[in-house]
């Protein structure tokens, strides 16, 4: 079924990359001019988590399926069947689905037949049969059955070869002292050639005499090729990657047989998912291999990968998805991995994540700025984007107007219509970091480098690690999954960072107490000593203890490093709001920032000019706390508020007015852009 993807239109409309790649318009339409001749790169969708590339590429089936072979594959998810042979392996169980699904009719596609692949995977699944277990070889041979029926479905789909190829086992092993891989791999292979095989796919045989030490002939490759197999390390790669070479060598041979002239207008295409995973790495690079060796096989590969550090990925041409629309250039250079064209796949635009929200929520019911505070807070990440909107559009009709990206979080969404609604956190959470104990990340998720993360975890994680350090292996996990890393932050991304922030307060079921959230603020609290600097600031907010970051702000206002002060109170303002979980009403923070509610009584000891400015600073403060936390949703009134204030102490420094009156300047353009207040006020990085 098709879906909308807002954003992807590069790749899938009828003149996209996809459709140049392809030569097809998708949905079986018109003819479309091959971008790149007979040596399409293999394309891939590069990026995070939540990014979009499984959907990208199974919206790419959808719209392709029947009208041209395809196969879809996820790297990361190939089982290995119950009680399997020798001769299964991750790429050789791969090879097998890829052909089953690449094999049939279609709509206007005729079926594709994989002879050569066929006699390759016979070969090698007769490892480790043996004259006292039939059954192994019984069992082994039927899960051929689907791949030898993409041969001849009439009879790869039947049995009875089965126990034509038992028999020549038989008479092989009552001939031969020892169960050798090479004389089991021939028997197999010649019974399945009379048996299953026509005369003309007989020939195909041939192929394998290219194999090493084979001369020219078919049988002793696919023998050396079960006896390499047999070996393991590196011997058995190569027999893979040989594998590799039957699978695309009978997509060739479908395009380019005389009886085919014609009779097919879309290249095959291979859809792998994940393809940064080992598995992924031994399908493409043996196809890369050989077309840098001058091989032309036609065939469009379209995979997606996190992982942009391996060595072949370091040789591609790299481009971002909207400079794909119309042209994607593909110089090949003397590296295999000039072959690959790596697409970083872009985040939704703030337009796009509109366009979702009226998609779900085509009455408008929610608050006119929701998806604009969305966007922010998902960065543009389509998965992000994608459910807080479907949230927004299946909660129930009275809370819909009060609605904030922090709402979004606690309500529940139903993803599948035979499924009970799941919570959005958790579901959300688990998508973009799928690990069984995410409890460890959410604690660690307060913290904000290394030195703080590992301080944390020898306090309250010490049950966690037995032979090594929790925090490092966390840090270890979320480079590997291709996470940022940033200075203010251990889990540097702002979503995952809230979404397990999120798990930390709520997820214990302690309310009203937070006793997790508590002891974790406490701690750090702690770990950053007596003096009331920015780190200790930070977590007293967190905690909901605003007194000290106020004071302290207050004492320093004087000094002459003004961009050093909005740096402190921009960052203790970062801190995470202890809010409750389905409060009703205004956020506290509000009141407090326009001066309707004055908070506690002013220290003692101060003069009327001193309690002006604290009670300014106090303001400002709530106020910045507000207006850049991503689970809250901006109020023009306290923006204009903050402008104000900062104007005031503007008047009010002796030497540092000018840093004070450009934040009253920029501070709120950038908040109304939703950007983080910059430093210095104006600079464009927002830095």
């Amino acid at each position: 079924m098709e879906r909308e993807l807002y954003g992807r239109e590069p790749v899938l409309r009828d003149g996209g990359l996809a459709a140049r790649l392809i030569g097809l318009a998708g949905r079986g339409g018109a003819r479309v001019a091959y971008e790149h001749g007979d040596d399409p790169p293999v394309t891939v969708f590069t990026g995070g988590r939540g990014m979009g590339k499984t959907a990208l590429l199974k919206e790419v089936r959808n719209r392709y399926r029947g009208f041209t072979p395809l196969a879809f594959l996820d790297c990361a998810d190939v089982v290995a069947p119950a009680d399997h042979g020798p001769g299964w392996t991750p790429v050789t169980g791969a090879l097998a689905e890829l052909a089953v699904q690449l094999s049939p009719k279609g709509t206007v596609v005729r079926a594709v037949r994989f002879p050569r692949l066929s006699l390759g995977l016979v070969a090698v699944a007769s490892l480790g049969w043996s004259r006292e277990d039939d059954e192994r070889a019984r069992h082994d041979l039927q899960r051929l059955g689907p791949l030898l029926a993409t041969v001849d479905a009439t009879k790869g789909a039947a049995t009875n070869w089965v126990g034509k190829v038992l028999t020549k086992l038989a008479a092989t092993f009552a001939e031969a002292t020892v169960p050798l891989a090479g004389l089991l791999a021939e028997a197999t292979v010649e019974t399945v050639l009379e048996e299953v095989f026509g005369r003309v796919q007989r020939t195909s045989e041939s192929w394998y005499g290219g194999y090493r030490n084979a001369g020219g002939r078919g049988k002793a490759g696919l023998q050396q090729l079960a006896i390499d197999f047999e070996q393991g390390g590196e011997r058995r790669r190569e027999a893979e990657s040989y594998l590799v070479g039957a699978l695309t060598e009978d997509l060739v041979r479908a395009y380019t047989g005389l009886r085919q002239r014609g009779a097919r207008i879309g290249r095959p295409l291979l859809l792998l998912d994940n393809a940064h995973e080992r598995l992924g790495r031994q399908l493409v690079e043996p196809i890369l291999r050989a077309r840098s060796e001058g091989r032309r096989d036609r065939i469009v590969v379209l995979a997606s990968s996190r992982d942009l550090a391996y060595l072949a990925m370091r040789h591609a041409t790299r481009t971002r998805l909207p400079e794909t629309a119309h042209r994607a250039p593909c110089p090949r250079g003397t590296h295999i991995g000039s072959g690959i064209l790596a697409v970083e796949l872009t985040p939704l635009s703030a337009a796009q994540a509109r366009s979702v929200f009226d998609h779900h929520d085509p009455a408008g019911r929610t608050p006119a700025e929701l998806a604009r505070a969305v966007h922010r807070l998902a960065d543009g990440r389509p998965l992000g984007v994608a459910l807080l909107a479907r949230a927004a559009g299946e909660a129930p009709e009275a809370a819909r107007a009060a609605l904030t990206p922090g709402a979004l979080l606690d309500l529940t969404v139903e993803l599948r219509e035979d499924s009970p609604p799941v919570p959005v956190a958790h579901s959300l959470l688990s998508a973009l970091l799928p690990v069984s104990r995410p409890g460890p990340y959410a604690v660690l998720a307060a913290t904000h480098d290394e030195e703080s993360a590992r301080a944390l975890a020898r306090a309250r994680l010490q049950g966690e690690s037995l032979d090594g350090d929790v925090a490092l292996r966390v840090r270890d996990r979320l480079r590997e999954e291709n996470w940022p890393e940033g200075p203010d932050h251990f889990v540097a991304d702002p979503l995952l960072r809230t979404l397990l922030l999120h798990r930390l307060r709520f997820e214990d079921d302690d309310a009203p107490r937070y006793a997790a959230w508590r002891a974790v603020h406490e701690t750090l609290h702690r770990h950053y000593g007596p003096e009331p600097g920015p780190y200790r600031l930070h977590h007293d907010l967190a905690l909901g203890r605003t007194e000290p970051a106020v004071t302290q702000l207050r004492r320093t206002f004087p000094e002459p490093d003004v961009l050093g002060w909005l740096g402190r109170l921009r960052f203790v303002a970062a801190a995470p709001h202890p809010r409750e979980r389905h409060r009703a009403g205004p956020d506290p923070r509000r009141a407090v920032a326009l001066g309707q509610d004055p908070g506690a009584p002013p220290p003692d000891g101060l003069d009327t000019e001193g309690t002006e400015l604290h009670l300014s600073v106090r303001r400002l403060l709530h106020a910045v706390w507000l207006l850049t936390d991503p689970l809250a949703l901006p109020e023009e009134e306290v923006v204009d508020r903050l402008a104000h204030e900062l104007r005031r102490l503007s008047g009010r420094h002796l030497t540092g007015s000018g840093p004070l009156w450009d934040a009253a300047t920029h501070w709120p353009r950038d908040i109304r852009s939703w950007r983080r207040p910059s430093l210095p006020p104006g600079s464009e990085d927002g830095v």
